[in-house]
């Protein structure tokens, strides 16, 4: 069974420099406090054992994976719907 794509987000210790963060082209980094968050669409299972794959050869420590849900979305202009779908 294949995994439907999902939005990761995968924290790891330290503030991560340019040539690390090229192991990672798919994903969108940001620094909090001493630590690097990557987030991105990862689009099967393959692809996110395949960046744990990456996270573990560079040696880096991770702190947390995290799939995000989808959130409640934004009525399109001129949609009258309460945000709660009503």
């Amino acid at each position: 069974m294949v995994a439907p794509p999902g939005l990761y987000t995968i924290r790891i210790k330290g503030q991560l420099g340019a040539t690390v963060l090229s192991a990672f082209p798919s994903m969108v980094s940001e620094l909090k406090g001493g630590e690097t968050v990557l987030t991105g669409l990862l689009e099967d299972r393959s692809a996110l054992f395949g960046v744990l794959a990456q996270i573990e050869a560079l040696g880096l420590d991770l702190l947390e994976l995290r799939q995000m849900r989808a959130g409640p979305q934004s009525p399109e202009p001129g949609d009258v719907r309460s945000p709660d779908g009503v």
